[in-house]
């Protein structure tokens, strides 16, 4: 009997790379749309369920899931707070993760994220636009060379980032509560205070552990980066407090931010034009608000073909070991 799979949140041009990678010949149905309250009813009949980031696996839906006997509910990201895991256990349900792809997918953003915002390219850009050809002073800014960039988190994401900065000959400083040797070639490790006070680039990789590290990166660590600094968070938007952040640009204590990840994500992300982004109080309409100063991107740092080809292909290793007993260090919720 051919094993059925459901995918939510695949996008058109990520099927045909499903397909091809598809060697064990799973039957796969694709699904736009997140898995949500209002279509958990689209995974009846299948026997495995295959998430996304912003997709809806709280008790409410593994409990339908598993009223439909679905036992295999697996992420294909390396995040896994969209699944409650407690209420997997108890439905006897496996839930398994990808736990890296090409770091280099998130690196590039942040790299290109981190030399547009600091050269102020997108207030050119926006000023042009409205034909306003001056030259504005956030544009003059020391070259590569003479940049220093700090790479909060040095896990494989930051180290690829931190690669990026060293290859353009910027001087690269590294904050880690574990830190790594043999690293002197490439960065600098620094106590997270000094590494703010000096950098005109900040980049977060810091992993979200939800209780223990939320808003990590507060008021209090924006106050100790200089106001030209430009602040990149391609991690997750809750290690930080955004409203600090919005008040930092507001109060002109910071010079840039670009983030590619921000608080009720499933509210904007995938959408045009979303009802919540029109609420003037909501996280999204107060950076717009701060645009060109702001740059937000909608949760592509994984979007590339090397990162997406290796998520399908762990994914779908994923399950051919659940299929046959093989529980690995993949495996966040395993049979007893």
């Amino acid at each position: 009997m051919t094993f059925k799979i459901i995918s939510f949140g695949t996008r058109d041009n990520e099927i045909a790379h499903f397909d091809a990678l598809n060697h064990a010949g799973f039957e796969l149905t694709y699904i736009k749309e997140n898995l949500t309250h209002d279509n958990v009813a689209l995974t009846k009949g299948h026997d495995g369920v295959l998430l996304r980031a912003n997709n809806v696996a709280d008790q409410q839906n593994l409990d339908q899931m598993a009223a439909y006997g679905i036992r295999y509910v697996f992420t294909r990201t390396v995040g896994y707070n969209h699944i409650d895991l407690a209420a997997a256990e108890a439905n006897q349900q496996v839930v398994a993760y990808v736990p890296a792809y090409s770091p280099y997918a998130v690196a590039d953003l942040a790299f290109g994220l981190g030399i547009m915002q600091n050269r102020a390219l997108t207030t050119a850009a926006a000023a042009s636009h409205d034909l306003d050809f001056r030259p504005n002073p956030a544009s003059f800014v020391p070259e590569f060379q003479d940049l220093k960039v700090g790479i909060v988190g040095t896990g494989k994401i930051g180290l690829a980032e931190a690669k990026l900065w060293k290859g353009v000959q910027a001087t690269v400083l590294g904050y880690d509560p574990y830190p790594k040797d043999g690293l002197e070639d490439l960065l600098t490790y620094q106590d997270l205070d000094s590494l703010l006070a000096e950098a005109d680039i900040v980049s977060l990789h810091v992993p979200y552990f939800k209780g223990k590290n939320d808003a990590f990166f507060n008021a209090d660590c924006l106050r100790k980066m200089k106001p030209s600094a430009v602040l990149v968070n391609t991690a997750r938007a809750e290690i930080t407090d955004e409203a600090a952040i919005v008040a930092a640009l507001q109060e002109n204590q910071l010079k840039a931010f670009a983030t590619d990840v921000v608080s009720n994500e499933r509210a904007y992300f995938g959408q045009v034009a979303p009802a919540a982004a029109k609420d003037a109080d909501s996280i999204m309409a107060q950076l717009q608000a701060l645009y060109p100063r702001v740059v937000v991107t909608p949760h592509i740092g994984s979007y590339t073909e090397n990162a997406l080809d290796d998520m399908i292909s762990i994914s779908y290793q994923n399950f051919e070991n659940a299929l046959a007993g093989l529980y690995d260090q993949n495996f966040l919720v395993k049979p007893e």
